[in-house]
């Protein structure tokens, strides 16, 4: 009877494993129809997942056996199909992938009998004993480099490079065993040939390694150009361009040899490169990004601003979902950017603002204007998280836009709106004083905010002809700044939390703006004295303050105290210059300080330090 028996089992269970595999052929099959499904998302999507389901059926069948050497390629070739095909549908690593490449792992082992000798063994240990293993039969050996190219996968994105070296290090046995290169390691894997009759795959060993080969070129040389190391980057960048990238990733590769060559000071090859990248795929964003620093590098503002333009409406544009993703690509294995990152593309209101202060720093007051106003609708209304610059710095940009265009009651309405908003985050006036220190700490912003709001109101008023006006706006802003808002450095870092200013010194050319401001007030109102101790103070709490001095000094001859001229022109010459401002302040107040920059200063002061060094020589 047993005689009978023995010599059917291999006939039915090399039946049966004739039936499993015919049934992943078929499921593979299904799998990759789905990306010529012309059906609607959610119907294709559900298809995707019934199909995954038939995998896990599958693998739950082939892993309800005892493990054994003839089942375990189709076992193990159903573990990456399953995979590959989760991973697509999700596109992300989930926890439950390290689960099955373990009991993959595990199902080799016990198939060979040597699980028992290993118990409890994480994977990095798992494969150094499959992979180390003396019996190990050669027809495991294909689908175990697929397992191992998942593995690798999983490693790369989890930044378990250490591991991932040493996988590979071990599949590549003897040639690259010293070597801790990841490219060197990828280039050197040479994953076995499949043999025939062999299990269908999504996605082969091979394929795997040149998506992994081409993520490692990337990511080194999207961290070389970071560091600064252009011409690795380039080198890297190329490699990676020359693999398997998508669309997407193209995009960013080229977008990334483009800032390379910008950086290089080759802006016009950095274009060519922008434009294969624009061509690439339908991600426009961070090319366009790009391209207006290349543009303002080059000094064309006209096709900055366009770039800008661009990127808004790329920003705020609903783009379709895309075609159905089978396989893993490299995209997946790439980190997102961080926003301090050059490939951050930001937000469509962070696009809008940089479109709107380049328009108020060039002298087009009017795009500027419209821009800024539609900033503010866009974060008001609540269509977008505010994400970016402080809001209360928007209106006071926006403010200085319309002084700059003409437009002072406008610039007015938005001044006020702004107090409305942070004057009641001050202390009372009753207590002002004594609790200023505590609430400052609390909100270091707010009172500069306000009395900016209040030098810009100013500014307003004098364009309007409204001296009295004008001069207690310009009043109350020195009031808030020399009494109200503390000296120490602590409370003053945050002058500008969105562009990290140097606050001490923002903080001196604001008050030496105030003084400056109102002390022209008076010249218009022929009011000289009260003017020239303005501008005396200004010199004071700025030091080295060019403009102040221009206009001390040219007061000091109007008034015919040339003595006194003389004497303050040589004082201010033994001084040690001030650290410019350029760069360092917030823009309104870069804008309001252009506006009381007299044009012919530099060449008074040099015409009046002549004159001095002529009279000293008699």
């Amino acid at each position: 009877m047993s005689s009978q028996i023995v010599p059917a089992l291999p006939k039915t269970f090399t039946s049966s494993l004739d039936l499993w595999r015919e049934k992943n052929d078929q499921l593979v099959r299904q799998a990759k129809q789905l990306t010529r499904d012309s059906r609607r998302s959610l119907r294709r999507q559900q298809s995707a997942q019934d199909t995954l389901e038939g995998f896990r059926e599958l693998l739950l069948t082939l892993q309800g056996l005892p493990a054994a050497v003839p089942a375990l390629p189709l076992e193990l070739t159903v573990i990456c199909n399953y995979i590959i095909l989760g991973v697509s549908l999700v596109q992300a690593f989930t926890e439950d992938l390290t689960q099955d490449l373990q009991r993959g792992l595990e199902r080799v082992l016990e198939a060979q009998h040597q699980l028992e000798l290993r118990p409890q063994q994480g994977l990095k240990e798992l494969w150094h004993s499959v992979l180390s293993a003396p019996s190990l039969p050669p027809e495991l050996l294909p689908a175990l480099h697929c397992v191992a190219s998942l593995q690798a996968v999983l490693w790369m994105s989890a930044d378990r490079l250490e591991d991932l070296t040493l996988l590979l290090q071990t599949l590549n046995g003897s040639q690259t065993e010293t070597s801790e290169d990841l490219l060197l390691l990828l280039k050197s894997w040479s994953p076995p040939a499949e043999r025939p009759h062999t299990p269908l795959i999504l996605q082969d060993a091979e394929s795997l390694r040149d998506v992994l080969l081409t993520a490692c070129a990337c990511r080194q040389g999207f961290q070389e150009l970071i560091a600064g190391r252009l011409p690795h980057a380039q080198s890297r960048l190329h490699e990676a361009a020359s693999g398997p990238c998508p669309p997407s990733v193209l995009v960013q590769v080229y977008t990334a040899l483009g800032m390379c060559l910008r950086k290089m000071g080759n802006p016009q090859r950095a274009l060519l490169y922008l434009t294969e990248a624009l061509k690439a795929g339908t991600t426009c964003a961070l090319p366009l990004l790009e391209a207006s620093r290349v543009y303002r590098q080059l000094g064309d503002v006209a096709a900055e601003l366009e770039s800008l333009e661009l990127l808004v409406e790329a920003l705020s544009a609903t783009h379709s979902s895309e075609t159905f993703k089978l396989l893993i690509e490299v995209e997946l294995l790439l980190p997102q950017p961080d926003p301090a990152s050059p490939f951050h593309c930001g937000t469509q209101s962070q696009a809008k603002h940089l479109l709107a202060s380049r328009c108020l720093q060039t002298g087009r007051a009017e795009g500027a204007v419209e821009h800024y106003l539609d900033l503010l609708a866009l974060l008001l209304d609540g269509s977008e998280p505010r994400v970016g610059p402080c809001m209360p710095e928007l209106f006071l940009e926006a403010a200085a836009a319309l002084i700059q265009a003409g437009r002072a009651l406008d610039a007015l309405t938005v001044c006020e709106e702004l107090l409305s908003r942070t004057s009641p985050l001050l202390p009372k006036m009753s207590s002002l004083w004594e609790n200023a220190r505590k609430r400052t700490k609390e909100l270091p912003y707010c009172p500069v905010w306000v009395a900016a709001t209040h030098l810009l109101q100013g500014q307003a008023w004098s364009q309007l002809k409204t001296p009295k006006e004008a001069l207690s706006e310009f009043s109350q802003c020195l009031e808030l700044l020399f009494r109200a808002l503390p000296e120490d450095r602590e409370q003053a870092a945050g002058f500008n939390c969105e562009q990290k200013c140097r606050s001490d010194v923002a903080l001196r050319q604001l008050r030496a703006a105030a003084l400056v401001s109102r002390g022209l007030e008076w010249v218009a109102c022929g009011q000289d004295t009260k003017a020239l101790s303005d501008f005396l103070l200004s010199v004071q709490v700025c030091p080295g303050n060019r403009d102040g001095s221009f206009y001390l000094l040219q007061t000091l001859k109007r008034l015919d105290r040339k003595n006194e001229a003389t004497a303050f022109w040589q004082e201010a010459q033994s001084q040690v210059p001030q650290e410019e401002a350029s760069g360092s302040l917030p823009l309104y107040l870069e804008t309001c300080l252009s506006w009381i920059h007299p044009p012919n200063c530099e060449a008074f002061l040099e015409e009046f330090g002549t004159s001095v060094l002529e009279s000293c020589d008699l």
